[in-house]
């Protein structure tokens, strides 16, 4: 900088013009701002707010100097008469100039018959442009402030913000008395109509995960609301010079590094997005947080997110403490009061219990009290039974909320510990975790939708204090390197116990937030008409209280993330999804047989072999429609049928015969089933699976009581391959089937009808049947074929295609009439 100022004096001496002077000023301007991003990485924080402001300081001097030179050339009185001074304004006359920040610049003079004061400032202004220098300027004579100040409050605001630069002091004495009285002048409405202000900004930008640190909830709207109030009613120029009484010196420490901390932010996004930018961006998030020193890591990206929130938290919660001590006479709604000076945990909390009967806010005292209480490291055990009291409350989100503000959420709820400020990078959600499940305990306490309100009201008063729990710990996993859902079941289960839950309560609750998120999901993402889906779904709550449970928190958790999420649509969707698994969950014996499946499926998710494969193959072997294969099969046969379907071109089979026979056949077309089982009517078929797999593959397993004789093998390979590649015409013997002994159930489920079949066991029997089934075009899904002690235990699956239903009574006329 030094060199910059000799230059001027060079150039000053030598009568240069003034374009070629503000060049040399254009060029060390602009070389300055290239290197701020070097500077920033040696001074951030305020203090390179302060450097930076007084960086443009000077320049304005020597513009101030060269224009005086220019003006009054070797007759140049002392700056201080001329009556002519330069003044900062806002966020530059607080010292608290960001790099690509509005410099507000106010040009202030007084009247005087001897000096041609416009054009002197029109002098400046001139050269102000010629050097490329961005800035805002207002020019007013001293005697119109006081008159200006009364036609804005956003003028009045700038203006208590002043700050001398160059000129005459003489001036400035001057434009001080009037600031005085524009400070005094209508000092009530003054501090009302700014605290309306920051309401009308907080509703607008809420604290989320990509908060606007300027004007969004605690931002420096909100620091500076301390400093315009302290300035008008004690004439302070910093907070930190507000009295004791109102600003704890442990309280302005946390404050402050609070504050600084959000300066190095604002400053750091402003430089990686190369203008002004007040809002912080996902996308923004990784090079800003490289900025400030971050591990470049999703970890490290989190950690900065994690305290970019938390200072906002810091800010929020004592200027609310501060904003009432200055100005205790501000009107506000009528709000919970500490009942004494000496308060503990207990005492507070109780007095929030007592108050949440009915909707209620806390006062900033009680705010304060909180936030003052010496808190142990731990819960005690005396505090266990009045946290139980908060969800039986029907206002817990107001105490809840309370406790989050004054930073107390995470003694009170210690599962939450965790997850306090911590940020969701997921594309979905908007708010930190914290934030987000009280929404959702609000939503709980607030239904707007009739078909949930009035199942919420069915609920006994410990079943719905048992939902809030669950609503405010359904997320208390996430922040861990394990899937957070299990997680989150530890954390419940060792929690919930302390709260006096029952055993039956604790199981339900483990099992509502290991499965969260399956009701959005299902939802959203899968066909509701396909009745395994259902089942699916309806075995994981099995009962109507459980789906009731997860049914309102799906609706909180939706809620929560933002408007518009939970809509129309997708309401609609959830309901079908109730209403549906309601009636399925009255279907025990499908719901327990689905159940089992359930369980070998997240056995198989777990599989190391299957977490090899392909996510869409995976998704599509749980997509088999058979139940049976998944409960009677081990995962590696289950795993070997899918690779072999995979790659399957028209067929393939498999002969064991060892003990006894078995036959294994996969097809994508073809096979005469019927012809197969005569051609081998002499064996005694002890079982037989049929499974229906993916992409039109059928999976056939026939296993006799008996083996063949190696010389037969080929026999039986060409029977195979005529049955795999040929349909032939067989006149076959009609079996003894009486009519009793064949069931039909058509209303089995929606895609499905069941066919059992219990009679004495003869030869051909089943090829008769399966004969019968091909000519009407009957598809079988599924088979479980079991003979023992000379009599045979059918049963069928069977797709609803029309032939089957519409058909029953000729299929039992072709099976019992000879």
């Amino acid at each position: 900088m030094q060199e910059i100022k000799m230059e001027i004096e060079s150039l000053l001496h030598e009568n240069a013009p003034d374009f070629k002077i503000a060049k040399a000023l254009k060029k060390e301007i602009k070389s300055y701002f290239d290197t701020l991003e070097e500077r920033f990485t040696d001074v951030s924080g305020r203090n390179f707010l302060i450097s930076h402001t007084k960086r443009i300081d000077t320049f304005l001097q020597l513009i101030h100097k060269v224009a005086m030179r220019s003006m009054f050339e070797d007759y140049m009185p002392l700056k201080n008469n001329v009556p002519v001074a330069l003044v900062a304004l806002g966020s530059y006359g607080r010292q608290q100039l960001c790099v690509y920040s509005d410099i507000d610049l106010m040009l202030v003079y007084k009247k005087v018959p001897g000096y041609n004061c416009e054009a002197f400032i029109e002098k400046i202004l001139y050269i102000l442009w010629d050097t490329g220098l961005k800035l805002g300027h207002r020019v007013h004579e001293v005697s119109e402030l006081f008159e200006v100040s009364n036609t804005d409050i956003t003028i009045k605001t700038s203006l208590i913000e002043s700050r001398f630069i160059e000129g005459s002091k003489f001036v400035w004495t001057e434009v001080e008395n009037e600031l005085n009285r524009i400070r005094h002048h209508d000092r009530q409405h003054y501090i009302e109509t700014k605290i309306q202000e920051i309401k009308s900004l907080h509703e607008k930008y809420p604290l989320t995960m990509e908060p606007n640190i300027k004007d969004g909830v605690g931002g420096f709207r909100n620091a500076n609301l301390i400093y315009w109030v302290g300035n008008v009613l004690y004439n302070v120029q910093r907070i930190q010079q507000l009295p004791a009484t109102i600003v704890e010196d442990k309280e302005y420490k946390e404050f402050h590094l609070a504050l600084d901390f959000l300066f190095k932010v604002r400053s750091a996004l402003h430089l990686c997005r190369g203008k002004k930018v007040d809002t912080l961006r996902l996308e923004f998030i990784p090079q800003i947080a490289r900025y400030l020193g971050y591990n470049d890591t999703k970890a490290g990206h989190m950690r900065f997110a994690r305290e970019v929130t938390a200072s906002l938290k810091v800010i929020k919660l004592y200027t609310s403490i501060w904003l009432n001590a200055l100005a205790p006479n501000i009107p506000m709604p009528p709000a919970l009061k500490p009942e004494s000076s000496k308060e503990n945990f207990r005492s507070l909390l109780q007095q929030l219990l007592n108050a949440a009967d009915h909707p209620f806010v806390v006062h900033p005292t009680f705010l304060k009290a909180l936030s003052k209480i010496p808190v142990p490291v731990t819960l005690r055990d005396a505090h266990y039974p009045l946290i139980r009291q908060i969800f039986f409350k029907p206002h817990s989100h107001d105490i809840l909320q309370t406790l989050l503000d004054a930073g107390l959420l995470k003694y009170a709820i210690p599962p939450l510990k965790q997850v306090i400020n911590l940020p969701q990078f997921d594309g979905y959600h908007q708010y930190a975790v914290d934030i987000h499940t009280l929404r959702a305990i609000g939503y709980i306490e607030n239904i707007e939708d009739v078909t949930l309100t009035a199942i919420y009201n069915t609920l006994k008063p410990e079943e719905q204090a048992l939902l809030k729990l669950l609503v405010l710990l359904h997320d208390a996993g996430k922040g861990r390197r394990e899937d957070h859902h299990v997680v989150g079941v530890r954390l419940f289960k060792e929690f919930a116990p302390k709260l006096k839950l029952s055993e039956e309560q604790i199981r339900i609750g483990k099992n509502i937030v290991l499965h969260h998120n399956e009701m959005s999901n299902v939802a959203q993402r899968e066909d509701l008409h396909s009745e395994q889906v259902i089942l699916k779904f309806a075995a994981n709550f099995p009962s109507k209280l459980e789906l009731d449970l997860i049914y309102l928190l799906t609706y909180a958790d939706m809620s929560a993330v933002g408007k518009g999420i939970y809509n129309d649509f997708n309401k609609r969707l959830l309901l079908t999804l109730y209403r549906k698994s309601l009636t399925t969950i009255s279907h025990g014996e499908k719901l327990y047989q689905t159940s089992k499946r359930l369980k070998k499926e997240n056995n198989l998710k777990r599989f190391e072999a299957f977490q090899r494969l392909p996510k869409s193959f995976q998704k599509k072997i749980l997509s088999i429609p058979a139940d049976l294969l998944f409960i009677k099969y081990t995962l590696k046969k289950i795993l070997a049928i899918a690779e072999e379907a995979k790659s399957l071109q028209n067929h393939s089979y498999r002969i064991a015969n060892e003990g006894f026979l078995t036959i294994e056949i996969l097809r994508k077309e073809n096979l005469d089933v019927s012809y197969l089982l005569h051609k081998l009517d002499r064996l005694d078929i002890v079982q037989m699976d049929i499974f229906k797999l993916f992409d039109d593959i059928k999976y056939f397993k026939i296993t006799f009581n008996e083996t063949i004789d190696e010389s037969e093998r080929p026999l039986l390979e060409d029977i195979l391959e005529e049955a795999l590649t040929q349909t032939h015409r067989l006149t076959l013997t009609h079996p003894t089937i009486r009519e009793e002994e064949i069931f039909i159930d058509c209303d089995h489920s929606e895609e499905h009808a069941i066919m059992k079949l219990c009679c004495v066991d003869q030869k051909g029997l089943l090829s008769y049947m399966i004969h019968i089934f091909d000519g009407m075009g009957i598809d079988i899904s599924s088979a479980k074929i079991h003979t023992k002690m000379n009599r045979v235990n059918d049963l069928f699956l069977i797709q609803k295609n029309g032939n089957f239903c519409n058909n029953t009574s000729r299929i039992i006329k072709e099976l019992t009439e000879r």
